[in-house]
């Protein structure tokens, strides 16, 4: 079996693979404070739960923008699974031609999900990550990394006003009744989530109009389901698109047994 673990600055989402078949699927957050073997008896607990012995668990995969617990899952592969993972950074194998000025500042993520996006889905191809962060990725119809674009987060925008902004709650992020809100509230929810859906538009306008015709429209991430909802530019929703991706950069990289 395969394990994918995706470490991001808020949540680690991670993902089994017997073969190319996905198997179970989960979340942890990400606490810069806890040890290696905190980390290895979560992963095994959850291992238990779902009755797959960590013998059997033969690959790992890990993309990261957290150094610190890179490491600490990079530790609990070896300790805990006797594996010696596969970290991903702009050094491995894509199957694209990364155009980036230097390759080494685009987040790992970033880069599973462009080759990911292309494998899968061909190009010209936009991923959307809506995480923690806004991200924007473009490859070309000839498999070209061309960069893309960052954003906060929905998310990091909401905490941001409701920590500076005395008189403004915090909100859950559901479509308003209207998108004049006729309260702080639903003020809140038109901006937070239309005006998000309304940066996707125009953001994806725009790389469309550079990708030329035919591009497709890929979202991925935690919040992704909540704009494709609200949006018909998004034509592909893939929340496990990362997960998916590190599956397919091991086998591009070391094969093997999975």
């Amino acid at each position: 079996m395969f394990l994918a673990i995706d470490i991001g600055n808020t949540n680690i989402t991670i993902g089994l693979y017997d073969g190319d078949v996905p198997g179970p699927r989960w979340r942890l957050a990400a606490d810069h404070e806890r040890t290696a073997d905190e980390y290895g008896a979560s992963l095994g607990e959850a291992l238990r739960r779902l009755g797959i012995d960590a013998g059997r668990v033969r690959a790992v995969a890990i993309s990261s923008v957290v150094p610190s617990l890179t490491r600490v899952f990079e530790e609990v592969s070896g300790q805990c699974l006797r594996c010696r993972p596969l970290i991903v950074d702009s050094s491995v194998k894509t199957g694209l031609r990364i155009l980036y000025d230097d390759p080494r500042q685009i987040g790992a993520d970033r880069i599973v999900d462009a080759a990911a996006g292309y494998a899968l889905y061909g190009g010209p191809v936009c991923i959307i990550d809506l995480g923690t962060a806004t991200t924007f990725d473009a490859v070309s119809a000839d498999g070209d990394f061309l960069g893309g674009a960052i954003t906060p987060g929905i998310g990091i925008a909401a905490e941001a006003l409701a920590m500076r902004a005395a008189k403004l709650p915090r909100v859950e992020l559901l479509h308003p009744a209207s998108v004049i809100g006729r309260n702080a509230t639903q003020s809140l929810q038109s901006g937070l989530l239309l005006g998000y859906v309304g940066l996707v538009e125009g953001m994806v306008a725009r790389f469309q109009a550079e990708l030329g015709p035919g591009t497709r429209v890929v979202a991925t991430g935690g919040l992704a389901p909540v704009i494709a909802r609200e949006t018909p530019v998004i034509q592909v929703l893939a929340p496990w698109l990362t997960l998916d991706g590190l599956r397919f950069l091991y086998s591009l990289n070391r094969g093997g047994d999975q």
